[in-house]
């Protein structure tokens, strides 16, 4: 007694078709004597190779697609329709780079820091006296993958320039910077490049004195009287105790924290919309402070405590001595404080 595969195929066996292979339903079998029926042959039940019947188990099912696609720049897993990472950004059909990205793994609170000795904006050059630098320091080292001459960072068509600036700080041709109010001595914009170590670090960076600790301070206050004679459009922020940043170098930079540009103050102000990326360069010969004005938008004010505000900036460029009593007004609300930190200061921040 013969049999029929669920392919069409007459089998001799019952169990398995002997030409496929494939297993034989016996339930599904023509009643004994009835043939294949009506006079047919067996070979006239043969369907379409490429199609098998819905009984048929044995063809190969086809290979499924991958599961994931994994990301060239950061490997992170992504669906396979992904058109772009979901962690970076990665163009899988261009295979461009993501725009503007930061190093997978590098810490940006240590990023750009300097160990260019005085000078606050972590650029040093042969040439650079203005900001207060010593001219005679070693280069500035960083462990900014981005950020270190000879150690190239993966490649960003965001920023294509070379992250070690050597711009001048008198440079004013950021037309970015002026997003808080003009004040009487608007010396055009603020200039452009340079990095400091982060105001946020507890602990220096590296200088060429190669101390650790810190005998001066700036208190950073929001003052409301300031903000009332600049007329600035943002809302002034309430008032609270000071902000504490100890100053670590004899040369530190203010302004606001910029990535794209590598700007990194060691006094960040990046809160206040008035203040330039570049604004002011604090420097010290260990017992006097002066501050000199890098061409800031909206410019730098001295006046002491005991006084009413000041009307007139600093002029940009000569340093400007300090007195004790004196503070400093930038931005749209924004007073600095320079003073010599205490004992418990000194123990807490140190």
């Amino acid at each position: 007694m013969s049999a029929v595969c669920p392919n069409g195929h007459t089998s001799d066996a019952e169990d398995y078709c002997d030409t496929c292979g494939s297993p034989i339903d016996a339930a599904a079998q023509p009643a004994a004597g009835g043939g294949v029926g009506g006079g047919r042959s067996s070979l006239d039940l043969d369907p379409p190779p490429s199609a098998p019947s819905a009984g048929g188990g044995g063809q190969a099912a086809p290979a499924s697609a991958p599961e994931t696609l994994a990301c060239p720049n950061c490997h992170t897993e992504n669906s396979p329709g992904a058109l772009f990472c979901e962690a970076c950004g990665y163009d899988f059909t261009t295979g461009a780079m993501p725009r503007g990205s930061e190093p997978t793994g590098g810490d940006p609170a240590v990023a750009g820091a300097s160990d260019g000795g005085d000078g606050g904006d972590g650029v040093v050059s042969p040439t650079d006296g203005t900001d207060g630098t010593d001219a005679g320091s070693p280069a500035a080292v960083t462990d900014d993958p981005s950020g270190a001459a000879g150690v190239p960072g993966p490649a960003s068509p965001a920023d294509p320039a070379d992250p070690a600036d050597t711009t001048d700080p008198t440079d004013t041709t950021d037309p970015s910077d002026a997003p808080g109010p003009r004040g009487p001595g608007d010396g055009g914009t603020a200039a452009t490049a340079g990095a400091g170590s982060p105001a946020s670090a507890p602990t220096g960076t590296g200088t060429t004195t190669g101390t650790t600790g810190f005998e001066w301070l700036a208190e950073v206050w929001v003052d409301p009287d300031w903000y009332q004679t600049q007329e600035a459009d943002d809302p002034c922020p309430s008032p609270g105790l000071p902000t504490i940043m100890p100053l670590r170098h004899r040369s530190v930079l203010l302004g606001r924290m910029s990535t794209s540009r590598n700007t990194r103050p060691e006094i960040d102000l990046s809160s206040d919309p008035g203040v330039s990326r570049r604004h002011a360069q604090l420097t010290t010969d260990g017992s006097r402070w002066f501050v000199e004005d890098l061409g800031s938008s909206n410019g730098t004010f001295v006046g002491p405590a005991s006084g009413p505000l000041p009307a007139a900036p600093v002029a940009v460029g000569p340093r400007t001595e300090l007195d004790d009593d004196d503070r400093l007004y930038v931005g749209a609300w924004t007073r600095v404080v320079v003073r010599r930190a205490t004992p418990d200061e000194v123990e807490a921040y140190g």
